[in-house]
């Protein structure tokens, strides 16, 4: 399923394209669901996808049907972090996109290219149902991606949970898009997208979805002391937050 229906309040967790639930450590389990005590009122609030004028608006710059996103919030994007990648695309013109977790971001950062500088979107996602859903919402609308199934495995060091066995990364990303895996896998196992950083050439720029929220601002410090040559910020678009990282050098 896609942004086009109506999904659970959850994120969609492992599958049978994963590493299978049984082999995450029972520590990780507990920790993960003992911080989502923690985090349980910015998981209420993000159930807010964002209003329907802001939604209404973002569509017609975009040239896309009023229909085209009828789902947004909770574990899918908002449209303040949909604005933010159309204003990344219209700024910079990036010609290599790479994107961690399909859907809603997909269909934005797909259109947004076409219409700024035609630059080639790659997505990687775990659920290959959801993958091919979303290739086939994505050419109802005219938008061309390469979106690929990228099961999750285990994570590089010293990363908890699972990452995605993706394939080779193009090199000199323009900009880098991280929007899973889920946080029901552990808080912070978004950190793992610092194996991108490498592939990321000079002045590129990494958006992280949910920002705001306890795991990824925890994610966003050690990011911090680990890569010297990149900036991070919290920017506050939508009821997420954005970390935005850009590499200096």
């Amino acid at each position: 399923m896609t942004s086009r229906e109506s999904t659970q309040f959850l994120p969609l967790g492992g599958s049978a394209d994963s590493r299978p639930t049984e082999t995450v450590r029972l520590s990780e389990r507990i920790f993960t669901w003992a911080f989502f005590l923690v985090q349980w009122p910015w998981l209420l609030k993000s159930l807010s996808g964002g209003s329907p004028a802001a939604k209404a608006e973002l569509l017609a710059e975009l040239g896309l049907a009023a229909d085209a996103l009828p789902n947004l919030g909770s574990w899918k994007a908002d449209t303040g972090f949909l604005r933010l990648l159309v204003e990344e695309v219209k700024a910079r013109h990036p010609q290599t996109v790479v994107e961690f977790g399909c859907g809603a971001s997909s269909l934005i950062l797909g259109r947004a290219l076409a219409l700024h500088g035609g630059g080639r979107l790659l997505s990687f996602d775990q659920h290959a149902g959801f993958v091919a859903a979303t290739r086939r919402w994505l050419h109802d609308h005219g938008v061309d991606a390469d979106v690929r199934v990228a099961p999750l495995a285990h994570p590089p060091a010293p990363w908890p949970a699972a990452w995605y066995d993706h394939e080779p990364l193009p090199d000199a990303i323009d900009l880098l898009v991280i929007d899973g895996p889920p946080w029901t896998l552990h808080p912070f196992v978004r950190g793992a997208a610092e194996v991108a950083f490498p592939h990321l050439a000079v002045g590129g720029r990494i958006l992280l979805d949910d920002g705001a929220r306890p795991g990824e601002r925890i994610v966003m410090a050690r990011w911090k002391k680990r890569w010297p040559n990149f900036r991070f910020e919290l920017v506050h678009a939508g009821t997420k937050g954005t970390i935005v990282g850009e590499r200096l050098y």
